[in-house]
């Protein structure tokens, strides 16, 4: 999370409207470590809170905090990468107001949610766990269900809706020029052989002149059926040529869309699928756990292990949403090891050669 917001701090072709999200992303995922994470350890190793029930409610309401805004931002981006891809003039209405807006509501609910405790929403016996030296988050009913319906299980179906209409919108799309590209090949053909043709059979045909009897033919040639049957020849030559490369040029573009396609899937695969890994087993438990306080038995270390599952989301957040950036890569590789950024003028050449060879 640091070389993240390194990166975007110090890197200026990263320092973009739609990459705000991801700054704020690593700075909720950042807080999950410094302020969370720590003080869990402690708790963790120790099997007791010795800290006092003031810092005990400093603990887990930053621990809703920073995890929900982690998850909200989540939501954010593929909203943000859902109006991209649905909406052609969104690169225009994505302004630095609009996007710190939607930064703005995340940290605010994400505030209300994880303030409500420590304004009095605790269940009966929070007091007597802290006596006992365990320090949990509130564990009334209705908090346990409106803090995981709007910290996780809404989000987690906003993300699912948004991300499949993502995939299906970036299919579309790549079919659709899939087709552009094939008709437009295929009408470039034909218009090629028949100016080839047309070019043919004017300069088949000479100039009126004399026979070696001093006659004049009209200006065709005196063989003008050998003529014409070599003309037919050579467009139907032309026009097997040109149908040929059509179609492998055609097929090897479908190839290359189609790993376009697999490669979008895979990348939304990997963020849903890593997401939903990590948060789905605690927040289950989260809500099973105030419903079900007399029969049944948690494991500590079943509770602990899906805890500390949730936080190992934020170590993967920014290694998802920037692993598949070339620019965040290169961006990592120029910090790490001190490279400076090419010339522009070279990279600008390097494309032109590359275009004309293509």
């Amino acid at each position: 999370n640091v070389f993240v917001i390194a990166a975007i701090l110090l890197e200026r072709n990263l320092q973009s409207v739609a990459n705000y999200l991801i700054l704020s992303l690593a700075v909720a995922d950042l807080l999950v470590a410094a302020l969370v994470m720590p003080l869990g350890a402690v708790y963790e190793v120790s099997k007791e809170w010795t800290l006092g029930p003031e810092l005990c409610d400093m603990w887990t309401a930053s621990d809703v905090l920073c995890c929900t805004a982690s998850i909200l931002h989540l939501v954010a981006i593929a909203l943000d990468r859902f109006w991209a891809v649905t909406k052609v003039d969104y690169i225009h209405q994505r302004s630095p107001k609009r996007v710190g807006g939607m930064i703005a509501v995340i940290w605010s609910v994400s505030f209300l949610i994880s303030a409500a405790p420590m304004m009095g929403w605790k269940d009966p016996e929070w007091h007597e766990r802290l006596r006992n030296k365990m320090c949990i988050i509130s564990q009334d009913v209705g908090y346990q269900i409106f803090a995981t319906i709007t910290s996780f299980y809404l989000p987690l179906a906003v993300i699912l809706v948004l991300y499949w209409r993502v995939y299906q919108a970036a299919r579309k799309r790549i079919r659709r020029k899939i087709g552009t590209n094939a008709h437009s090949a295929l009408c470039r053909g034909p218009v090629t052989i028949s100016e080839t043709t047309t070019f043919t059979r004017m300069s088949s045909q000479p100039s009126p002149e004399k026979t070696s009897n001093g006659s004049t033919l009209n200006g065709h040639p005196v063989d003008g059926g050998r003529e014409d049957t070599t003309t037919s020849a050579v467009v139907a030559a032309v026009t097997s040529a040109a149908a040929a490369q059509v179609v492998p040029r055609h097929l090897r573009r479908r190839e290359v869309e189609s790993r376009k396609e697999r490669k979008a899937a895979k990348t939304l695969g990997i963020i849903t699928g890593a997401f939903v890994m990590c948060w789905l087993p605690f927040f289950i438990l989260a809500v099973l756990m105030p419903l079900c306080t007399v029969s049944c038995h948690f494991n500590p270390y079943l509770i602990a292990t899906f805890l500390w599952l949730g936080y190992f989301n934020s170590t993967l957040n920014p290694i998802i949403y920037t692993v598949f950036s070339p620019e965040f890569r290169n961006a990592f590789k120029r910090i790490l090891c001190g490279r400076k950024r090419p010339f522009q003028r070279q990279s600008s050449r390097f494309s032109s050669v590359r275009f004309t060879r293509s």
